[in-house]
């Protein structure tokens, strides 16, 4: 079967500690518009939808009480190593610049703005304040 030209990626889904702050910073930090909660019924699952309103781009963030932390890796090479989900990449037009915002707004350093593999493209790579990995590419 092929796939249709109308595939296209919708969202990525991040399990955090607490909706309601990680709403508060990932709209924050990343001028996202957040959706109503909601919540699956039969189960304590609760979520909610965050937009990029300019690109289209979305993450949905995940609450389950009792929910254990996973991986926390230190860098892309460390995620890579675990089967799963290792990272979120954002593309923007300065890296060094919102590798420097994403810092101030409380992210953890897992690599700075350096050369990328892809030639002429520059990367680096943040965890947000609940550990998740952030890659930020320019592909110039």
């Amino acid at each position: 079967m092929a796939i249709e030209q109308s595939v296209r990626f919708d969202h990525v889904g991040i399990s955090v500690p607490d909706l309601e702050k990680a709403t508060e910073w990932y709209c924050a930090t990343l001028e996202l518009t957040a959706a109503p909660a909601f919540a699956v019924t039969g189960t304590d699952l609760r979520g909610i939808m965050l937009l990029h309103e300019a690109s289209g781009f979305r993450i949905e963030l995940l609450h389950r009480p009792g929910a254990r932390p996973g991986l926390t890796p230190s860098s892309a090479l460390e995620a890579a190593g675990t089967l799963g989900f290792g990272h979120m990449c954002l593309c923007v037009a300065d890296v060094p610049a919102m590798y420097d915002h994403l810092i101030a707004a409380g992210c953890t350093t897992r690599m700075v703005p350096s050369p990328s593999p892809r030639a002429g493209a520059t990367v680096s790579f943040v965890a947000d304040p609940w550990g998740n990995l952030i890659e930020v590419i320019d592909r110039a």
